[in-house]
This record gives C-alpha cells, sequence and structure tokens, in this order.
C-alpha cells in the first residue's frame, strides 16, 4: 500500500472534477484528480460532445439536401452511418487528450480508477490498475456527476432498449425508434436519427417538448419536428413497453386512450440520477436529498473536509453550470476568492433548430404576477437569416415593465446556442433592454435580432 498526501483529491474528471482540479493546480496546490474511465467525464465522452458531433453531421447532411435552393447539384447523395458514428467517439477521444495535457500543464496527478472516499481526509482507488492506492487530502472534491435513469423493470441491452450512452456507439442506424422523453437529450437525438432517415417517435409524459423552455419556443420547435417528419406525443405515457427479438412495442397512453407503437428500438431519455454508486465508504455518511448531495454556500458537504459539484449536487444538470460550481468551490477551499452561486445561467438545445435561454419563461412570470413586457422578433425579418437560408425562429426578450430590467431571454434558431450568450452577459452585469436596444449591432448578422427584439419591447423595433 502507498500513501500520498495532496492538497486536494477530486473524485471524477468531467466538467466539474477536471476543472476543479486544473484550478487547483493553478493555485499551486497539489492535486490529484480520479476518473472511472477517461478524462471529460460523461459530457466529453458519452453527452455533451460526441453528440454534438453528430448533430453537425446531420446538420450537414440536411443542408446538402436543399442544396438546388442555394443554385448547387448534389447527386448520388449518401451516407456511412457507421463512420458519422466513428467521427463521433474520434471526436471525444481527441478533446480527452486535450484534457490530460492541461492535466499535466497544472501538474494535476491523473489517475484512471474507481476513486472512494475510506474515511474523511482519506481517498482509495477500489478499482483499476492503481487499485489499492491511498491518498491524504486535506480537501476532498466529490464530482462523479450522473448517470442515464432507467425505467423500472426495462433493462438496457443496447440493441432494444438504450440510453444516450448507447445510442452513440458505432452501429448500424435503426429504422425506427420510439424516444421517451422529450428533455433536451430526448430532442437532440429525435433530430439526429430522423435526419438520417429512421421514423422516430417522440413521447414527452409533460404538456410540452422541452418543458423547462418558454411554451411559446416548445410549440414553435414542435411544429418544426413536425414539419421534418418526427411524430410528437406530449401529454402522453409510454407503458406496457414490451421488448421482442427484433421490435420493442410500446402503449402510447394520453387522455386514458391508448396506442400502440411498435419500432425497432427504444431510447429512455428521462433524465438522471446522481452517480453516488461505491463513491463513500460506509465509514462517511454525507446528507443528501432526493439522491443528491447537499452542500452549504462553500459547496461543502455535511462532512467538514469533503465538498461536491456539479450534477452531483442536483440540477440544473448543465456541464457550464458544474464548471462554474466546481471553480467556485475550489475558490472558495482555498481563499482565492469568495465562492458564488449559480445564478443567471444559459440552457442550450442543439436540435435545428436550435434553442436557447436564460432567466423566467412568461408562464414563470404571469405566476410570480410580475408586471413584464415581451419584445419579439422573426428570423424571417433578419436579412442575415434569410441570405443564409436558416430564418426559422425568433428571439423573444421578457423584461420588467418600468425598469426595463431582464427577466428572461428565448431564442429559437439556427445559431440560438451562440447568440444567448449576449444576453447571459447583459444579465450578469445588470444591463437593461435598452441598453441592448441602444448597443450598436453590425449588420448583416443573426445578433441584430437580439438588438430588434429588445427594441421591440417599446414598440421601436425597425424591421417589423
Amino acid at each position: 500500500m502507498s500513501e500520498t498526501i495532496y492538497d486536494l483529491v477530486v473524485i471524477g474528471g468531467g466538467p466539474a472534477g477536471y476543472a476543479g482540479a486544473i484550478r487547483a493546480g493553478q493555485l499551486g496546490k497539489k492535486v490529484a484528480c480520479i476518473e472511472l474511465e477517461r478524462a471529460g467525464g460523461t459530457c466529453l465522452n458519452w453527452g455533451c460532445i460526441p453528440t454534438k458531433a453528430l448533430l453537425k453531421s446531420a446538420e450537414l447532411y440536411r443542408a446538402f439536401q436543399k442544396a438546388d435552393a442555394y443554385g448547387f447539384s448534389v447527386q448520388g447523395l449518401s451516407f456511412d452511418f457507421e463512420k458519422v458514428m466513428q467521427r463521433s467517439r474520434g471526436v471525444s477521444a481527441q478533446m480527452a487528450k486535450g484534457i490530460e495535457f492541461l492535466f499535466k500543464k497544472n501538474k494535476v496527478d491523473y489517475f484512471v480508477g474507481r476513486g472512494r472516499v475510506a474515511v474523511p481526509g482519506m481517498v482509495e482507488i477500489i478499482e483499476g490498475e492503481h487499485q489499492g492506492k491511498f491518498f491524504r487530502a486535506k480537501h476532498i472534491l466529490l464530482a462523479t456527476g450522473q448517470k442515464p435513469r432507467t425505467l423500472p423493470g426495462l433493462p438496457v441491452d443496447g440493441v432494444r432498449v438504450l440510453t444516450s450512452r448507447e445510442a452513440l456507439v458505432p452501429r448500424a442506424l435503426p429504422k425506427s425508434m420510439v424516444i421517451i422523453g422529450a428533455g433536451a437529450i430526448g430532442v437532440e437525438f429525435a433530430y439526429f436519427y430522423n435526419t438520417f432517415g429512421c421514423k422516430v417517435t417522440l413521447v414527452e409524459m409533460l404538456p410540452q417538448i422541452l418543458p423547462v423552455e418558454d411554451e411559446e419556443v416548445a410549440r414553435t420547435l414542435e411544429r418544426s419536428f413536425a414539419k421534418q417528419g418526427i411524430a410528437v406525443h406530449t401529454g402522453t405515457k409510454s407503458e406496457n413497453i414490451r421488448v421482442g427479438d427484433k421490435s420493442v412495442k410500446v402503449s402510447l397512453v394520453k387522455d386514458g386512450q391508448a396506442t400502440e407503437v411498435e419500432a425497432e428500438t427504444v431510447l429512455v431519455a428521462i433524465g438522471i440520477v446522481s452517480a453516488l454508486e461505491g463513491l463513500l465508504s460506509p465509514k462517511v455518511q454525507v446528507e443528501t436529498d432526493r439522491g443528491f448531495v447537499k452542500v452549504g454556500p462553500d459547496y461543502q458537504t455535511s462532512v467538514p473536509g469533503i465538498y461536491a459539484a456539479g450534477d452531483i449536487q442536483g440540477p440544473p444538470w448543465l456541464a457550464h453550470v458544474a464548471t462554474y460550481r466546481a471553480v467556485n468551490a475550489v475558490n472558495g477551499m482555498f481563499g482565492a476568492a469568495k465562492p458564488k452561486q449559480v445564478g443567471n445561467f444559459p440552457g442550450c438545445t442543439y436540435c435545428q433548430p436550435q434553442v436557447a435561454s436564460a432567466g423566467l419563461t412568461e408562464k414563470a412570470c404571469k405566476e410570480k404576477k410580475l408586471d413584464y413586457k415581451v419584445g419579439k422578433f422573426p428570423f424571417t425579418a433578419s436579412g442575415k437569416a434569410v441570405a443564409s437560408g436558416d430564418a426559422e425562429g425568433f428571439v423573444k426578450v421578457i423584461s420588467e415593465a418600468k425598469t426595463g430590467e431582464l427577466l428572461g431571454v428565448h431564442i429559437i434558431g439556427s445559431e440560438a446556442t451562440e447568440l444567448i450568450a449576449e444576453y447571459g452577459l447583459a444579465m450578469h452585469l445588470e444591463a437593461t433592454v435598452e441598453d441592448i436596444h441602444h448597443t450598436i449591432h453590425a449588420h448583416p448578422t443573426l445578433s441584430e435580432a437580439n438588438m430588434e427584439a429588445a427594441a421591440a419591447t417599446t414598440g421601436e423595433a425597425i424591421h417589423i
């Protein structure tokens, strides 16, 4: 048995874990990061990054399909689905190597294996080539993230029943698929598989797809999906799922009426659970809430010296939020800065049209009985959007009626996930719709829609 003393040991190498480890390294601390599989965690290897690679392939394929509108003639267009999937895996591998380089650059000791807190102040590796290695730690950061939630009685086999992880493994394109859950993960996979010719049925138990997004945005996306050929069922439960040798049968129940759908495979995208299994020995008991680790304002758990950051501490389950939390936890534990909690943050969905938002939805404003104004600008009135052939969607800004304070921003359109950054900064700096309106935006750009939507709250938009 060997033992090494560290200022910080991080268990988990995803957006929270690697960011926390690197930040501690920047502060000159002796750091170790233990990751079960590969640097980057779920996001880089089985989530954010590989799915975006897939979605880029889908976007490019759709562009080729409508090449005639741009004056091009494309004949014999085809695709190699296995190569599409392999490219996605290659992108993840490349980015993982980048994280490993950053570990070396910041003098972070990186270990592949399953880490466990043996007792407060002591971490051990219980699986992998470094099994039996112990680390004495002044501070411990739990950042093991999450794993897909599964349906009881429906085992995942990687063939007929998938989660988002199995959906990223190179294999043949299924002819048909039922996706249960229409949050960001379900919606993105629906767009991807449908683009390449898979018959997709998207099922959501709640009244709208993308339940956390603005109702108007969700309705717009649902109409777009219908035009693309995706069968969308909202307010619908998936029951009596029967897995056969060659297909899966699902009963879709809405308003008491059941309709049976049969598909080659089913993708379960109903959310996540925290990856706590095996993380703590019986000698270590941290307080949890609904399966997620509770932390204080400094990200410290109920056990002194043990901190937690990222998806493991509960929603919002977003990579950029996880990174923010971990960096603030490390800054706080080493006195570099007072730790901050998450305030406004962007939420992004990368189907086409893309969806991005920050702040309150209009429904939330009504529920809070706020006095607000709405400004909306359609991309059909944007010269850049029309010239690019991507004029679907709009920018919607919600502001406080008297002060112009930004309450919420909701964008649906081809580059929504990039456009939201301007409003994220504006909300962080407590800017108003007037500030956005009176900032000169380059013409022609999609970002002009941000300006015009802000102007629309006071009836001053020029192009509508």
